[in-house]
């Protein structure tokens, strides 16, 4: 028979591959009792005339296509599962028996078995659709995986045969899912190399946050380097006090051309103006940080505060 290849690499007969096909395009894997459910016996024998000439027809009744996929099984001279013998099919019990028993098989058979069993597994995953789970479709399979001539030996012999099936589908379906997992967890890791080396996307995005940061470090080192401006709460405050000692330098000269009284005045005044002339000296300190051009009534105290100082030293 003309064979090619699978999706998994199983060399196998191309007509199963055209019918498995022409089954899925039509919806065959979603409906209910796929693989159960017999066709009728005239269409089936219609299809299997066009299927031997090589003409896979459009509009095919999916359960014709799925008897026949059997039907092609059951229709070998020797059955796929033939040359495992009855003691070793019953001693398996777990999915990694059936698997390695499985590896026991002939190229040709195994190739087959492994083609038939991602069939089922896919008829599996549509079990919400189908109503067929890995033990319906194992059942409806078994039958066609042996040649025994003796029936009653044949339907004992199924029921290990539907067992051993099970465990196969199983175990594919455990194997897909935790492909699945693997490639998630891929597709979400850290794009790095097997070094550790992050991606040039990646270090573009670092270098990028690091010069922004830098940037932030330098703006307020600029900042700080700058003069304070004055607020207008402090001019006005400048000014209020450039006024009072204005007048405290008129007070005290008049005062000075008077008598004995008026120096006793002064006398008492001179501590309030020596107070006074420390706390204009505090304030011109302070406003030694403004700019020149806000800092005009500072310079008119400081000339103020010379001559109260000349004043106090004559007497």
């Amino acid at each position: 028979m003309q064979c090619s290849y699978d999706r998994r690499g199983n060399s196998v007969p191309t007509i199963l591959l055209l019918m498995q096909r022409r089954l899925y395009e039509q919806g065959g894997l979603r409906a209910e009792g796929i693989f159960r459910i017999n066709a009728e016996n005239s269409q089936e024998e219609h299809l299997r005339e066009q299927l031997n000439d090589g003409v896979v027809p459009e509009g095919i009744d999916v359960h014709c296509l799925a008897g026949l996929i059997k039907a092609w099984f059951r229709e070998l001279p020797t059955g796929v599962l033939d040359s495992l013998s009855s003691e070793q099919v019953m001693q398996c019990q777990t999915e990694e028996e059936c698997g390695r028993l499985a590896r026991l098989l002939p190229p040709t058979e195994a190739a087959l078995l492994d083609w038939a069993i991602n069939l089922m597994a896919d008829v599996v995953q549509e079990e919400e659709q189908n109503k067929m789970n890995a033990r319906n479709v194992a059942t409806v399979f078994a039958p066609n995986m042996t040649q025994m001539a003796d029936p009653l030996t044949a339907l004992m012999y199924a029921v290990q045969v539907m067992n051993f099936l099970r465990m196969l589908i199983l175990r594919t379906l455990k194997e897909r899912r935790e492909s699945a997992v693997e490639d998630a967890a891929v597709s979400g890791a850290d794009p790095s190399d097997e070094d550790g080396h992050q991606s040039p996307q990646m270090h573009l995005a670092a270098c990028s946050e690091e010069a922004t940061e830098r940037a932030h470090v330098a703006e307020e080192a600029v900042s700080d380097s700058l003069p304070r401006i004055a607020t207008e709460e402090e001019e006005e405050e400048a000014a209020r006090s450039s006024h009072d000692d204005a007048a405290f330098f008129s007070e005290n000269a008049a005062g000075s051309s008077t008598g004995h009284e008026v120096h006793t005045k002064t006398g008492r005044s001179s501590s309030q103006n020596h107070r006074k002339g420390r706390k204009a000296k505090r304030e011109s300190t302070d406003r030694a940080s403004l700019p020149a051009e806000k800092l005009k009534g500072s310079s008119i105290v400081s000339r103020i505060n010379s001559k109260i100082e000349g004043v106090e030293a004559w007497r």
